[in-house]
Parts: structure tokens; C-alpha cells; sequence
């Protein structure tokens, strides 16, 4: 699993079948405390996220698949939780609830 925060949404008119009433979302890979980490991706929303929530992404085919129920499906990566809080040694690194994700020190 992957920590990620969503950036941004697709629109795709014209798509393979397996993706018709999928949500795709822009996911930007981020360490725990919200700093970049690796290559954006784009992703199945199967959580309900929207842009600016930190969420689990799964980036495994074979996961993705058994979850969309499709053997065949040509997916990669899903989006699987919606993330409230990110704690690290001890601390809050991340709080849905206070403004911007930060919390007070």
C-alpha cells in the first residue's frame, strides 16, 4: 500500500468497459508528513475520495483486478481508503480535521 494524496481528477468519454462509472483520480505518492515520494499515477477511486484527501492506494494489478471483480481488467492502481489522521512516533504528521491537513504543535 501506498500513502498518496489526490491532485486531481480524470475525464475519459471514450474508455475501456471495465472503467464505465469508475471515478479516475490524479495520485501523488507522499511520505507520511505530506512531502512528494514518488511518480503520480492515476487511479480507480473506489473510496470515495476527491481532491486534496490523503488516501491507501493499492499499485498491484492483480489486487486491483480481484477488486473491480475482473480477471482481465487492464488496471493497476485503486484507490482503496480515505486516510483521517497519520500518526508517526508518537505524533500527529497529518489531521483531516484541522485546516490544511496540519496539526498544531
Amino acid at each position: 500500500m501506498i500513502l498518496a494524496e489526490v491532485v486531481g481528477t480524470i475525464v475519459a468519454p471514450v474508455q475501456i468497459p471495465v472503467l464505465d462509472g469508475e471515478t479516475l483520480l490524479i495520485l501523488r505518492p507522499i511520505t507520511p508528513d505530506g512531502r512528494p515520494s514518488g511518480k503520480t499515477r492515476i487511479g480507480v477511486d473506489r473510496a470515495g475520495a476527491g481532491v486534496g484527501d490523503r488516501v491507501l492506494i493499492l499499485d498491484e494489478g492483480n489486487s486491483a483486478r480481484q477488486i473491480l471483480g475482473d480477471p482481465k481488467a487492464a488496471v493497476k492502481t485503486i484507490v482503496i481508503a480515505v486516510v483521517d489522521y497519520v500518526e508517526t512516533g508518537g505524533k500527529l504528521a497529518y489531521d483531516h480535521r484541522e485546516p490544511n491537513g496540519t496539526t498544531r504543535r
